[in-house]
């Protein structure tokens, strides 16, 4: 049975009346290919130019030739959202890769040697952890400067504790495992030991972490562009796209309230997807 069916079908164990396919799971699935289909080939949902409008139609409503409607500038909003998921899915995939290499290493690190050089690390991603996420990330934009990218990357800092944490607490609880003394006691060295029985048994949670943090860095990622440190105008983001509309909640409510509304639906996929990656690994 492949990975993909053993998610999409329950245990064995799991009650008979539970539908065999999860349908929230399957909906996750669907919504966050759409919305990667929209990342990488935006062009083929859209024949719309995301940054030139239409003065005439400024302030549409939406109809069945602007599905979303259009913006203040005549702007067609869903190719917009479509062209601003590869800004905000690239920089989400950016978050998630800093925080699990450089937060993997660190709990790695942390947990496979032990002793001064763990209780060191530890205190340090204490004191990552003590600061608020939202003021850590807009400390480092202050020091990087504004950008998707740069967005990106201070969005991940703020994630390599949690990843330092769990990685340190998997790799303490397979050090101690019996195989891995009998690896040690038959000749291991620190290296071989930790590539090849350490690592591989203790990532699968950190991997059902990084799935759910995608989840939390779109949002995270949209807070910053809609505070206005992420792409600049008229580059199409979410946050963005939100922000540059808030002046018209009453007038043209489809303009803050649809590409919230993809938001909340790729953040709640990301994060049912991750929910049955890490029932799948446990």
């Amino acid at each position: 049975m492949s990975a993909v069916t053993s998610l999409l079908l329950p245990r064995r164990d799991e009650p008979a009346a539970r539908p065999k396919p999860r349908a929230t799971l399957v909906v996750s699935i669907a919504v966050l290919a759409i919305a990667l289909a929209w990342a990488f080939l935006p062009w083929l949902f859209t024949s719309q130019d995301p940054l030139a409008g239409v003065a005439a139609d400024a302030l549409q409503a939406p109809s069945a030739a602007h599905p979303f409607g259009n913006d203040a500038t005549g702007r067609d909003l869903l190719a917009r959202v479509i062209f601003g998921a590869g800004n905000s899915l690239s920089g989400a995939a950016i978050a998630v890769l800093v925080g699990l290499l450089a937060g993997t290493a660190v709990g790695v690190l942390a947990g496979s040697i032990g002793g001064l050089v763990e209780e060191g690390l530890m205190r340090v991603v204490d004191v990552l952890l003590a600061i608020p996420g939202l003021l850590l990330a807009l400390s480092v934009i202050v020091l990087l400067g504004f950008g998707v990218t740069n967005a990106a990357i201070a969005v991940g800092v703020t994630s390599i504790a949690v990843f330092a944490r769990l990685s340190r607490s998997q790799v303490v609880r397979v050090r101690r495992s019996d195989y891995v003394e009998a690896a040690f006691g038959s000749g291991g060295t620190f290296l071989a030991v930790l590539g090849r029985h350490v690592l591989p048994n203790s990532l699968g949670a950190v991997l059902a972490l990084a799935a759910l943090q995608f989840g939390s860095a779109i949002l995270q990622i949209s807070t910053l562009g809609f505070l206005g440190y992420g792409a600049p105008p008229p580059t199409p983001e979410w946050g963005l796209l939100i922000a540059e509309s808030r002046d018209y909640v009453a007038s043209a409510w489809w303009l803050t309230t649809l590409p919230g509304v993809v938001v909340a639906a790729v953040v709640l996929a990301a994060n049912r997807i991750a929910a049955a990656i890490r029932e799948a690994t446990a």
